[in-house]
């Protein structure tokens, strides 16, 4: 385990997501969609490889209703899939309603099927990946994965307010065996009993991760960090279709680049924070992961690209004589 310590840079490392595999029913503006591909791992999977080619492995549950297809569709993108597995069963679904202007969603129904029973297998052959991403999962699972995995350079993990509210001692012994946290303000808010984002901050960090990052949707997210407070904008869009896994895509995005790095020192996690974004920006352009099984490397490149525009003040910022 990393003991909140994070390794100097080991170059283009592999990079372990361990999270749901799911079918979402989404009720959007612009119709009803059945079946979509869906879950935690399967965002943050997409996402990473995007960026990263130093390998990408799942870890996450279907039901025999699962179509091979949807498996190497994730194959072709460069995942590596041997540690899904396949039970009796149906797969995870969730079926949720957004509001017009998509700002707000309703979880209508939530079946659980094989991803009731999921208990986290690490293959051997993974367990030495140097980067881990532990996807929103109880958080008994995600200590089950470290203790499988041998000294990685970083976890990060996801919760949820569900896991805040009704696991809090689970919650708290996973905190003190990561190195960085990714959640939403509404989450940290709850999290930590503070409103104050800034403060928030500072009491969920004293709770054992390091490293703390806090989504706000399209306002952004801030990095807290021992180098202090970042921050990275939203990538302006001028249309969304569906905001479902762009928190995943997110975290993906963020871990693969620090994967292809081999790095996760501040300047490079200050950099990766704006891969994040962007993969979170190409994810909720289509429908469920639609845009983020066609895009590029070039893809990726040329919206980086257009970030540094948009970031870009001209040099030194310091008040006029």
């Amino acid at each position: 385990m990393s003991a909140n310590a994070v390794s100097p840079s080991s170059g283009p490392s592999p990079l372990l997501i361990v999270g749901s595999i799911a079918f979402d029913d989404l009720d959007m503006p612009t119709g009803e969609y059945r079946g979509v591909l869906g879950g935690a791992a399967t965002y943050a999977a997409l996402a990473a490889s995007a960026i990263t080619a130093s390998g990408v492995r799942i870890v996450g549950v279907v039901g025999d209703d699962f179509p091979e297809a949807h498996i190497g569709a994730l194959r072709a993108r460069g995942v590596d899939t041997a540690g899904v597995e396949r039970a009796a069963g149906r797969t995870f679904r969730w079926h949720g309603r957004y509001s017009s202007d998509l700002a707000s969603r309703t979880t209508l129904d939530t079946q659980l099927n094989v991803f009731a029973d999921f208990s986290p297998k690490v293959r051997a052959e993974h367990r030495s990946s140097p980067f881990v991403l532990l996807g929103n999962i109880h958080p008994k699972l995600q200590v089950g994965v470290l203790e499988q995995v041998q000294r990685p350079t970083l976890v990060a993990a996801d919760t949820m307010n569900f896991w805040i509210g009704g696991e809090p001692a689970a919650l708290a012994e996973m905190l003190r065996r990561i190195d960085l946290l990714i959640i939403n303000d509404e989450e940290a808010r709850e999290l930590s009993g503070v409103h104050n984002l800034v403060r928030a901050a500072a009491e969920i960090r004293r709770r054992g991760p390091k490293m703390l990052i806090i989504k706000r949707g399209e306002f952004g997210a801030l990095l807290f960090d021992a180098a202090g407070t970042f921050f990275v904008p939203a990538y302006p869009l001028e249309e969304v279709f569906d905001p479902t896994g762009a928190g995943d895509s997110f975290a993906g995005g963020l871990l693969g680049y620090l994967a292809a790095r081999g790095d996760a020192s501040p300047a490079t996690l200050r950099k990766a924070m704006f891969f994040a974004a962007a993969l979170g920006s190409f994810c909720v352009e289509g429908i469920g992961p639609e845009r983020l099984l066609k895009i590029g490397r070039s893809d990726v490149a040329s919206r980086i690209a257009s970030f540094g525009r948009l970031v870009d003040h001209g040099g030194e910022l310091a008040l006029p004589s």
